[in-house]
């Protein structure tokens, strides 16, 4: 008997939840508040660039997750960045970080390609622009209802998503009148999340420095990462540079609501200031975004999270897997899948 999912958000462990289940008896529906897929991993375009502002890249995590990108799906397009990736503490040195030889993956057109290419193996249906408010408890299942009050219909099964803080949002307003939806709601309302605020900075020359991005080890600097876009073939013309500055969560949460040319104007001047060129404090455009759940920081009670499993209630994402990563989302996702294909 196929059996109707739906899932909440159309992220890396949304779609890769739905590509392991396409050759199940399983009819999935997925909703997704935005225009786009795949998340935090998200890809703009502007003056012939394309730019990740988000998360960076994919790195393997896993044989799973190698086989996914390098051999399930196609490979047509896929990037692998050559360049490194170097450190620096709160002194803003930067220095070689630790020499691992794995892979950092994107695409030419974007990393959102990832989504793309999972969701479009399967014969799922994505519902974009879509944002679900209201799961309403049956004795059968659950009915999902949109922040319109269009009921989008009824389903055996749901799987939420969405980072910890919103998921706990719709469970707080699920129509579930059950001691373990209330548990349920603490416990994945207790994951922290960091806060970004992510600056994009365009130049028409070329950065003459050997790394591809630059990690703060200690926290203590204002900026997080920085990373050149025109490592990634495709991403940027020839001549012209792209930084994605992400800064680190006290600046980002101090400076959240400052105006955004204020605000680029401040990250510009900092991103100089690290990688030591006065150039930069003047990009030619700038692009900003707010992450104001940009990673989790912490573990979740996966006890809890399992017995939500006997009201056909699932959860997936990097909040789950315990690691801020697309691989360890991808991961979670795959995992997922394998638990709703079991029942």
């Amino acid at each position: 008997m196929t059996e109707r999912l739906a899932v909440v958000g159309a992220g890396a462990a949304g779609a890769a939840a739905t590509y392991a289940l396409r050759d199940d008896p399983v009819e999935v529906t997925v909703f997704e508040k935005s225009r786009g897929v795949c998340g935090r991993a998200a890809t703009r375009r502007k003056d012939d660039c394309v730019y990740e502002y988000g998360a960076n890249y994919l790195k393997p995590g896993d044989d799973r997750v190698t086989d996914l990108v390098t051999e399930e799906l196609s490979t047509d397009g896929l990037v692998d960045i050559a360049e490194p990736v170097y450190a620096f503490a709160a002194d803003g040195d930067i220095t070689p970080g630790r020499d691992a030889d794995e892979h950092k993956w994107t695409y030419e057109a974007g990393i959102t390609q990832l989504a793309k290419r999972l969701f479009g193996a399967t014969d799922a249906t994505v519902e974009n622009e879509v944002r679900v408010e209201v799961l309403d408890r049956r004795a059968d299942g659950w009915r999902v209802v949109d922040s319109e009050g269009t009921d989008r219909g009824d389903y055996d099964v749901v799987l939420l998503t969405p980072p910890a803080p919103q998921t706990a949002d719709l469970l707080g307003q699920a129509a579930w009148d059950h001691d373990d939806c209330r548990a349920l709601r603490q416990t994945v309302a207790s994951v922290p999340y960091r806060t970004v605020v992510a600056g994009v900075l365009h130049y028409d020359f070329t950065l003459d420095v050997p790394w591809y991005g630059a990690v703060n080890a200690d926290k203590a600097h204002d900026v997080g990462w920085v990373s050149r876009e025109e490592c990634k073939r495709g991403h940027v013309p020839d001549g012209e540079s792209l930084l994605v500055v992400q800064m680190n969560e006290s600046w980002s949460v101090a400076n959240y609501d400052r105006r955004p040319e204020t605000l680029v104007e401040a990250i510009a001047e900092r991103a100089a200031a690290l990688v030591g060129d006065d150039r930069l404090t003047d990009p030619d455009w700038t692009d900003y975004q707010h992450w104001r759940y940009s990673q989790p920081e912490g573990e979740v009670d996966h006890d809890a999270l399992a017995g939500a499993r006997d009201h056909d209630l699932y959860f997936a994402g990097d909040w789950v897997a315990g690691e801020g990563r697309i691989h360890a989302a991808l991961r979670s996702g795959l995992d997922v899948a394998a638990d709703i294909a079991g029942r």
